[in-house]
């Protein structure tokens, strides 16, 4: 690791590692810091990623540092903890300086923060031990992995009713834990009914397992629902607390009244509000998906080259001289 980059990549998850792949591509000296916490580290399988369809999470990240190592990207195992600006060179007044974990300062020209994000998940007993397991929380992600079996949904949140729908497009067998009434109205109720899925009110206690395996929940009279599975939603929080140095911090996420999580604004690009600092993934789209995220990866990842370009170009005519008034 040297001291001074092109671009600094701050996480090597599908979005990180998409920018340093398409910024290795354009010649760029580029460092990934990966803290080795992607979100879907539990998963068995990344869905949805068309050529790597039920690739481990782990697998593919392994081979995608391959890859990017092939076009001389560094890629460091390490943690920021905080970025500041700092005197760009030449024509170029961008620059950036971060601090590792371990003491290290490192500088770049640019910044692409692809920190992902965690799943603050709901405060149940056993649910944390089952997350990524025997409790998902997308169907597009997990639900042709438990089709056709006993599945729950814990309704949290207003599109909870929604939720639980989806799930039931996989199984004729599909029980809604409605924790708050106040969440489902009426014309929710009828269309899970006239869906046939059971609406089940009030709390749930725990989640019970057996063997490490999911095996139903306790509600808060002591009734035991079994079940093969159990649909839950997360608050999902950006990583961004390093940030701060920059003036940058994540905005919440909202629907309506219901706050869903935070993350980063960002344009179409990936530019975020603080010039040369660029976002991708779940860092700055809490709902994205392994290939929706590597996509943003490879967008921002080519603006921040595009970026650069033009950086180069009004470094070279200062220093040649051109385009300067005459006499």
């Amino acid at each position: 690791m040297r001291d001074h980059y092109d671009v600094i990549v701050i996480g090597g998850a599908a979005a990180g590692l998409s920018a340093a792949l398409i910024l290795g591509r354009s010649r760029r000296s580029v460092l990934v810091v990966d803290s080795g916490e992607p979100r879907n580290a539990r998963a068995e399988g990344a869905h949805n990623y068309l050529g790597r369809e039920g690739a481990a999470p782990s697998e593919l990240y392994r081979v995608g540092r391959d890859e990017v190592a092939a076009y001389g990207v560094e890629v460091t195992a390490g943690r920021i903890v905080a970025a500041s600006a700092t005197d760009g060179d030449g024509a170029d007044a961008v620059g950036f300086s971060v601090t590792l974990g371990s003491g290290a300062i490192v500088a770049a020209r640019r910044l692409v923060v692809a920190s992902g994000a965690v799943d603050v998940l709901p405060d149940v007993p056993g649910l944390a031990e089952q997350w990524g397991r025997g409790v998902v929380h997308c169907p597009f992600c997990h639900g042709w992995e438990i089709r056709d079996q006993r599945i729950g949904v814990l309704v949290t949140t207003p599109i909870g009713a929604h939720h639980a729908l989806m799930f039931r497009a996989l199984s004729e067998d599909v029980t809604a834990f409605v924790t708050d009434p106040s969440l489902v109205d009426d014309t929710a109720l009828a269309g899970l009914r006239a869906r046939g899925v059971r609406v089940v009110t009030g709390p749930v206690a725990r989640v019970l397992s057996a063997s490490g395996a999911l095996t139903g929940v306790e509600l808060g009279s002591g009734e035991v629902v079994s079940l093969d599975a159990l649909a839950a939603a997360s608050t999902v929080e950006a990583r961004v607390d390093f940030l701060s140095g920059l003036g940058l911090v994540a905005v919440d996420q909202r629907m309506g009244d219901f706050r869903f999580g935070s993350a980063l604004s960002v344009d179409a690009d990936g530019q975020t509000t603080v010039p040369g600092v660029y976002a991708a993934g779940n860092v700055a789209s809490p709902m994205a998906t392994v290939i929706a995220s590597a996509a943003a990866g490879t967008q921002a990842g080519a603006a921040v080259h595009g970026d650069l370009v033009q950086a180069d170009l009004a470094a070279a005519l200062a220093a040649s001289g051109a385009g300067q008034p005459t006499r």
